[in-house]
């Protein structure tokens, strides 16, 4: 039985130059627990040594409700103050336009402030790829396009994407940009496997877009399997899993990865071993009847 293609070890970021990781590391609880420098240090060490390069961040990220806004950027600053030398070893992605308690602002005067306030807590110059985290509906794309366009054009940012945004909202932020889209970053995994049918990773190989999948565990509920649909898409991951020695998690990163438009999962994992043990993803084979074996699961019925 013919087994689908294995990851490139590295892929371009969109149609850049960028090298990147098939699977990226992600910040959203680095500044949980009040984790020193040190110990975020060995963090982003542990996913460089894996051979994970992309790094994904927000400015969200820390914010618990009331203060914390900036904290995980702020946190990984301190860790590139402390080694500069780290910087040239990853690909670093942030995001903005979450403004608590707004929620949404991609008002020019907003976005180019956010843009800044990023580099000045990341205690860097500029950022590989800059994403809007969640679309404004209140904020015209041409206006949101110029902001960004000027933001590479100074070399604040390398690279631009969106997160959360709908395929039409990609359409139109497209027309109007002069740089284009490299990324876009949604919701998959193998409990949502919406973008799957509904063309959005269709529109991302059409425009070129290198798609990063967040919550790629399901929110943890693929760790924790509670409903009859949940345990069906565990068992049938589990299958791939034990025959080729990886965990539960390992082979829903790689189903994913397994995708033509080129996935990236993002590692949620705070802990280091876990993050290391995301890599092996790159290395589990499928074949086409148990990827879509998964994904029957999933949908709880056949295929058409």
């Amino acid at each position: 039985m013919s087994e689908l293609p294995l990851p490139p070890a590295f892929r371009p970021l969109g149609k850049t130059d960028i090298a990147v990781s098939p699977i990226a590391w992600g910040m959203w609880r680095l500044a949980e627990g009040g984790r020193s420098a040190a110990e975020a240090a060995k963090l982003v060490h542990a996913a460089l040594d894996a051979g994970i390069n992309f790094l994904d961040t927000a400015d969200i990220y820390g914010f618990d409700g009331t203060g914390g806004f900036g904290d995980a950027e702020a946190l990984l600053g301190e860790v590139l103050a402390a080694e500069p030398a780290l910087r040239d070893r990853m690909v670093l992605a942030t995001k903005g336009g979450i403004l608590p308690p707004l929620p949404y602002d991609q008002s020019a005067d907003y976005l180019r402030a956010a843009i800044d306030a990023s580099l000045t807590r990341l205690k860097v110059d500029s950022v590989d790829l800059w994403q809007i985290h969640r679309p404004d509906i209140l904020a015209h794309p041409l206006e949101v396009a110029r902001v960004l366009d000027d933001a590479v054009a100074s070399g604040k940012i390398r690279t631009i994407g969106v997160s959360n945004f709908t395929q039409q909202q990609i359409a139109a932020l497209s027309h109007f940009l002069g740089e284009k889209l490299v990324t876009t970053q949604p919701e998959i995994s193998p409990l949502r496997i919406d973008c799957f049918e509904n063309g959005e990773l269709d529109q991302a190989m059409m425009l070129g877009l290198t798609p990063m999948a967040w919550s790629p565990l399901g929110g943890g509920r693929l760790a924790a399997p509670e409903t009859a649909r949940e345990n069906a898409v565990a068992a049938t991951l589990d299958a791939v899993a034990q025959a080729q020695g990886v965990s539960r998690t390992v082979a829903a990163y790689s189903w994913l990865m397994a995708h033509p438009a080129g996935i990236i999962p993002i590692i949620g994992s705070q802990q280091a071993s876990r993050i290391a043990e995301g890599a092996q993803a790159a290395t589990v084979r499928w074949t086409r009847t148990d990827w879509y074996a998964v994904l029957v699961a999933a949908r709880g019925e056949a295929l058409p």
